[in-house]
């Protein structure tokens, strides 16, 4: 019985020594967690701390900003406040009515040089004429004697014109 006695308490002392290592290591796992907590609640704190800090000069900015507008609303009346932005949209315009202005004077341009260009066609074409030679009468005689089985080397000759006009006549009144 003393045997069983032993090994009896041996198995206890193998259960409490089993325990107290299951004891010490949720001992050692809640403080390692304890620990990152502090961490997170530090960190979390400082954040905090910085950001009151950051709303407290936001706060004082805003005041100086509302006071700097109170004093310059007190300083502006209407008369000053229209004329302010009345030469701010005279800046902003400026440079867009240069712009027009240029624009204006290279279409100027552009037409004055169309327009002579026209002119100097004009011109060319009044200077191309029909033949002086060709008249109704030459006309005539040309129709009669093409008509007559002339050919068109003769009719020339004897006309004394270029057979390119004599074809002319000849095509104008759809003969040839």
């Amino acid at each position: 019985m003393n045997l069983e006695n032993f090994s009896f308490n041996l198995s206890i002392e193998y259960v409490v020594i089993a325990m107290a290592a299951i004891i010490l290591y949720l001992l050692y796992y809640v403080f390692t967690k304890d620990a990152n907590y502090s961490k997170n609640i530090r960190s979390v704190a400082s954040v905090v701390e910085e950001l009151n800090r950051e709303i407290f000069y936001l706060k004082k900015k805003l005041d100086q900003t509302q006071q700097s507008i109170q004093e310059n609303s007190q300083r502006m009346n209407d008369d000053e406040i229209y004329q302010e932005i009345e030469r701010s949209v005279y800046d902003m315009v400026q440079p867009l009515s240069l712009a027009i202005r240029q624009m204006q004077n290279n279409i100027e341009s552009i037409e004055v040089e169309i327009d002579s260009r026209i002119s100097h066609l004009e011109s060319g074409v009044k200077q191309i004429s029909i033949p002086s030679s060709l008249h109704a009468n030459d006309d005539e005689k040309v129709i009669s004697l093409y008509k007559q089985g002339v050919d068109i080397e003769t009719i020339s000759k004897e006309l004394h014109i270029s057979q390119p006009e004599v074809e002319f006549v000849l095509k104008i009144n759809k003969i040839k």
